[in-house]
C-alpha cells in the first residue's frame, strides 16, 4: 500500500512542497506589509548556495552544522531582502522592477552562480544533509506512515511556522499592526504605527524565510550545489501566496499541491510512463504572469483579498 503511486506522489509532494511553503509564508509576511517581493527566487539561490557552503565549512556534528547552515542561508535571505527594502521603502522605487532586478542580479547567472563557482561548491556532495527521520516508529504505518511521519526536520519546522505565523497574524498586537499597514498606511501613520519599520522588518523577515528554502533544496532535497537549483521554485511560492489568499494555512495546502505536481513526473517515470518535461518546466513562468495581471487589477486584488496598499509606495504626508 505505501509503494502505491498515490502515497509517493503524496510524501514526495510534501519533501518537495517545504521550500515552496518556507518561500510563500515569507512572501506572505512581505505582502501582508504592503510590499511586493518579486527577488524570492534569487534570495532562495543565495540562500541555498550559502547554506550548502556553510555546511561545507562548518566543523562538528552534523546535526549542529545543518541548524547554522540553516541560519546562513536565512541571513543570507536577509541580507538581499535588505536590498530590496531599502529600494522600495526608503527611495521608493518601483516594486515590480526592484524584484525582477534583484532576482536577475542574484538568481542563476548572477550573484548565486558566482558565489558557487568561486567559493568551489559545484560537483561536491553536502558534507552533512537532511535525512527523514522516523516519528514515534510510524514509518511503516499504512498510508499516513510515509507522507506524515517519515519526513525531515524542515518539514515539521515548516509545521510549527505555518502556526506560528498565522497566529501572530490574528492574535497578536505586532501582526495586527502589520496587517494595518498592509491595508492603509496613511491611517497605521495617524494611529502611531511605524510604516516603514514594519515595512522593513517583515520583507527582511520574508528574505530569511526564502534563504530557507533555498537551503531545503541544497540541503534536504538535493545535497549538493548546481546552478539554478531552486528551477523556479521562487515564482511559485509568489503566485502561491495569491492562490492561498493571503493565508499561511491555505499556502500549506498549496505548497503541498505544487510539490506534487513537481514529484508526479518522477513517480511516472520510475512506473515506465514519460511525461514531457517542458510542460513543467515552464510552470513557474506562466505562474508569474497570472500573479503580475492579478496584482496589477485592482478589482482582482479586492475579490482575492489582497491587502490594499499591495505594490504602492508610501509617502508621509507633511503636516
Amino acid at each position: 500500500m505505501n509503494n502505491s503511486i498515490l502515497v509517493v506522489v503524496l510524501a514526495s509532494g510534501v519533501a518537495y512542497g517545504t521550500p515552496l511553503l518556507f518561500a510563500a509564508l515569507g512572501e506572505l509576511l512581505a505582502e501582508r506589509s504592503g510590499v511586493l517581493n518579486l527577488g524570492v527566487e534569487g534570495m532562495m539561490l543565495v540562500g541555498a548556495v550559502m547554506g550548502f557552503w556553510a555546511v561545507q565549512r562548518i566543523g562538528g556534528p552534523g546535526g549542529i552544522a545543518l541548524v547554522l547552515a540553516v541560519g546562513v542561508a536565512a541571513l543570507a535571505g536577509a541580507a538581499i531582502a535588505l536590498i530590496h527594502a531599502f529600494l522600495v521603502i526608503t527611495l521608493r522605487a518601483s516594486q515590480i522592477v526592484s524584484g525582477l532586478a534583484l532576482t536577475i542580479f542574484a538568481g542563476g547567472a548572477g550573484l548565486s552562480s558566482y558565489l558557487g563557482n568561486d567559493l568551489n561548491l559545484a560537483d561536491a556532495p553536502a558534507r552533512h544533509a537532511f535525512q527523514p527521520v522516523d516519528v514515534f516508529g510510524l514509518q511503516d504505518a499504512p498510508v499516513l506512515g510515509p507522507i506524515v511521519f517519515h519526513q525531515t526536520a524542515l518539514v515539521y519546522v515548516s509545521w510549527v511556522c505555518v502556526v506560528a505565523v498565522a497566529l501572530y497574524l490574528r492574535q497578536t498586537r505586532p501582526g495586527l499592526n502589520v496587517r494595518a499597514v498592509g491595508e492603509s498606511p496613511q491611517a497605521a501613520d495617524a494611529v502611531g504605527i511605524n510604516v516603514a519599520r514594519y515595512r522593513y522588518a517583515h520583507t527582511l523577515a520574508g528574505g530569511a524565510f526564502a534563504g530557507v528554502g533555498g537551503a531545503c533544496f541544497s540541503l534536504a532535497l538535493t545535497p549538493q550545489w548546481v546552478d539554478g537549483l531552486t528551477g523556479g521554485a521562487g515564482w511559485i511560492a509568489i503566485a502561491l501566496v495569491i492562490f492561498a489568499f493571503w493565508r499561511p494555512d491555505l499556502c500549506l495546502v498549496g505548497a503541498y499541491f505544487f510539490g506534487a505536481f513537481q514529484a508526479l513526473p518522477f513517480a511516472l517515470q520510475a512506473r515506465g510512463v514519460t511525461v514531457a518535461p517542458e510542460l513543467f518546466q515552464a510552470l513557474p513562468y506562466v505562474m508569474t504572469v497570472v500573479v503580475l495581471v492579478l496584482v496589477s487589477s485592482g478589482i482582482a486584488k479586492r475579490r482575492l483579498g489582497a491587502p490594499g496598499a499591495l505594490g504602492l509606495p508610501y509617502v508621509r504626508e507633511e503636516r
